[in-house]
């Protein structure tokens, strides 16, 4: 099939369920929906398979498919075609987007099977799906931005999903506002690379950037990926803009593991390691992207550590996992970004699908507090769940092993890291691993605390289909990246199979320093970190539980300020949303109310006043004309004799 019918096809699909079931969007058949919805999304996903094996097909140095249906904006010099690419950077998302989502729908329709709504929700879902192709395979910034808007307001359709719920409802706005304030940096980044440029065709772009980084804070280059670093902190919930992502997980479930762990929020990743041409001429954008990555990262796998709400502790890995792609991007690692990326869809949205089987199993409960030995009763999810811990924490080999590694490899090693960096992820490391297993004690191990009331049950096969099939992504999903220092003492010597994939379409970034005796050190340190953190969280909260509550005492305040989330909403609702509204009450005060509404009320009152006084004059009477026209004739007479 022709590739352009297949990128056709591809986009449709998703478009077409979408109209299928959002014109019957009151109809109760979960099932018909959601068969509907999945069978669209594995069209696409075939088409991404598809298209992958033409890629492969091509040589090395000519891996793309372009193809433009029409010019969409014809403007001066500003043209910009209604166009896609396929190339070594958006087939993997094409595959991630399209394979985890199509495991998520099929997911959905038993989760969403009691549901009110269930064919408005598969028709968001299939909606949201569309504009997440339409944002990775966008040949130019101003397409990416079409489909960065489309998956801003379709996560605000899916989070305020159950809008009957007043806190629901402000979560899915709150989500909007957020990603606006990232979004009109994302716009202001892209008006400056066009006007320093006259392109914003990716491809043209990395051929006409310069060749020299820039030296200071002011150039175009810097100000453009400093603004479009705000619209990606926005999407991809980095601080100061992250604060939307935790309220977030009021949606359902499902939402949680396709939009906050495979796929919206990795959209400004995905925009920097499009743009990494463009990025490298900017070290010190690099540098404010690596340390906010990094320290996004630590801050919340901190308040990780605090959080009871199964959903919320995820939320806030994701934040971290995502700091740490950002960490890499920041320090030229984009192959490894990417990596993680990938391998990040796969443990975080089993974890996500994982924890609404527990969640379904437990009547909707979320507090871990309330749980506890359900290993016993939900053994699919358990085994799977127990996949996602082992990936995300970095036990080898699982997934995040790899590519988490490889992160803070660089982060120590590239010309544009640190070991400040590097002392931060490892840090990160441990405390993930800690409030990972914390996770897992306090839901599958240790006594039971589940109500008398409820009777946890396993999941249905359209829920347990897919964590089989994430659970072994999560374990086999790395061996494509396997660093080469392991590579070598492997057997066949497996090569870095993803990192040369990429290879030819990333920036390269001058080689980094150090030897093989120091990786090896390195890994070994953050892997037994790790592994003494996971044990720590194992033997508080399950061999001394009450060890937990004699240390937070023993904190105080130190950890009422993580409990508390560092007391982030508070300030942004005390220092800033508070006031800005304020003032826009006193602005609306005294300039709407008491300045323009009086201005255009005493402007009407003059006119009808005018409008009464010539009405006094135009009676009807002649007389009064006669009057009227023979005091005219004297004026004028007098004014010209006395003239």
């Amino acid at each position: 099939m022709n590739h352009a019918l297949l990128i056709l096809t591809l986009l449709i699909a998703p478009l077409i369920g979408f109209l299928f079931n959002g014109l019957r969007f009151r109809s109760h058949n979960a099932y018909l929906a959601g068969a509907v919805a999945t069978g669209a999304s594995a069209i696409s996903f075939l088409c991404s398979v598809t298209l992958w094996t033409k890629l492969v097909s091509l040589p090395v140095e000519n891996r793309v498919l372009e193809t433009k249906f029409f010019e969409w904006i014809a403007v001066g010099t500003l043209k910009i075609p209604f166009g896609f690419v396929v190339d070594q950077i958006s087939i993997i998302m094409i595959l991630i987007i399209t394979g985890v989502g199509s495991l998520i729908h099929l997911f959905s329709i038993g989760y969403m099977s009691h549901d009110e709504r269930p064919s408005k929700f598969f028709a968001y879902l299939n909606l949201f799906l569309f504009n997440m192709l339409v944002l990775v395979l966008g040949d130019n910034m101003l397409m990416t931005f079409v489909g960065w808007e489309g998956v801003g307001l379709c996560s605000y359709l899916l989070i305020g999903f159950w809008f009957t719920d007043p806190a629901k409802a402000a979560a899915g706005m709150k989500a909007f506002v957020t990603n606006r304030i990232g979004d009109a940096g994302f716009l202001i980044g892209m008006f400056i690379l066009f006007f320093t440029f006259g392109t914003l065709d990716y491809s043209d772009l990395a051929a006409v950037v310069p060749k020299v980084a820039e030296l200071g804070w002011t150039g175009p280059v810097t100000m453009a990926c400093l603004f479009l670093f705000l619209g990606a902190a926005g999407k991809s919930a980095q601080i100061p803009l992250y604060v939307w992502l935790p309220d977030a997980m009021a949606g359902p479930t499902p939402v949680s593991a396709l939009i906050h762990a495979a796929t919206m929020v990795t959209a400004g990743v995905y925009l920097f390691v499009r743009l990494s041409a463009v990025l490298v001429l900017a070290p010190h954008a690099m540098e404010v992207i690596a340390w906010t990555g990094a320290l996004t990262a630590l801050m919340a796998a901190t308040i990780g550590i605090t959080q009871w709400d199964i959903k919320k502790i995820l939320a806030y890995s994701t934040v971290s996992q995502l700091g740490y792609m950002f960490m890499a991007v920041g320090v030229g690692a984009f192959p490894a970004a990417q990596f993680h990326l990938m391998t990040h869809a796969f443990f975080k949205a089993l974890m996500f699908l994982g924890s609404g089987s527990v969640i379904h199993a437990m009547h909707e409960e979320q507090d871990i507090r309330k749980m506890g030995g359900l290993k016993k009763y939900l053994p699919v999810t358990y085994i799977t769940f127990l996949m996602g811990w082992l990936a995300i924490i970095g036990i080898p080999p699982f997934a995040g092993f790899f590519s988490k590694d490889e992160i803070l490899w660089q982060a120590w090693s590239s010309p544009h890291g640190s070991k400040g960096l590097w002392a931060i992820g490892a840090i990160t490391a441990a405390c993930t691993a800690f409030y990972m297993t914390r996770l897992m004690a306090l839901t599958f191990w240790g006594k039971s605390r589940v109500s008398p009331d409820v009777h946890p049950h396993e999941s249905p096969p359209t829920m347990a289909i897919p964590l089989i099939v994430l659970g072994i992504l999560s374990v086999i999903g790395g061996w494509i990246g396997i660093p080469h220092v392991i590579g070598e003492v492997l057997p066949g010597h497996p090569p870095n199979i993803f990192a040369h994939w990429l290879e030819p379409v990333v920036a390269k970034v001058e080689a980094g320093h150090g030897s093989a005796v120091m990786e090896w050190s390195l890994m070994g340190f953050s892997v037994g970190l790790a592994g003494i953190f996971a044990w720590l969280a194992y033997d508080f909260y399950v061999r001394v539980p009450s060890r937990p509550k004699a240390v937070a005492a023993a904190l105080g305040p130190a950890y009422r300020l993580v409990e508390n989330k560092y007391f982030v909403d508070e300030f942004y609702f005390g220092k800033i949303i508070n006031p800005l509204v304020e003032a826009s009450k006193a602005i609306w005060l005294y300039i709407d109310v008491n300045f323009i509404d009086k201005a255009t009320y005493f402007a009407g009152d003059l006119v009808s006043g005018l409008a009464q006084l010539v009405k006094t004059i135009q009676n009807g009477k002649t007389q009064s004309y006669a009057l009227y026209m023979a005091l005219g004739v004297v004026i004028i007479m007098t004014v010209v004799l006395s003239s």
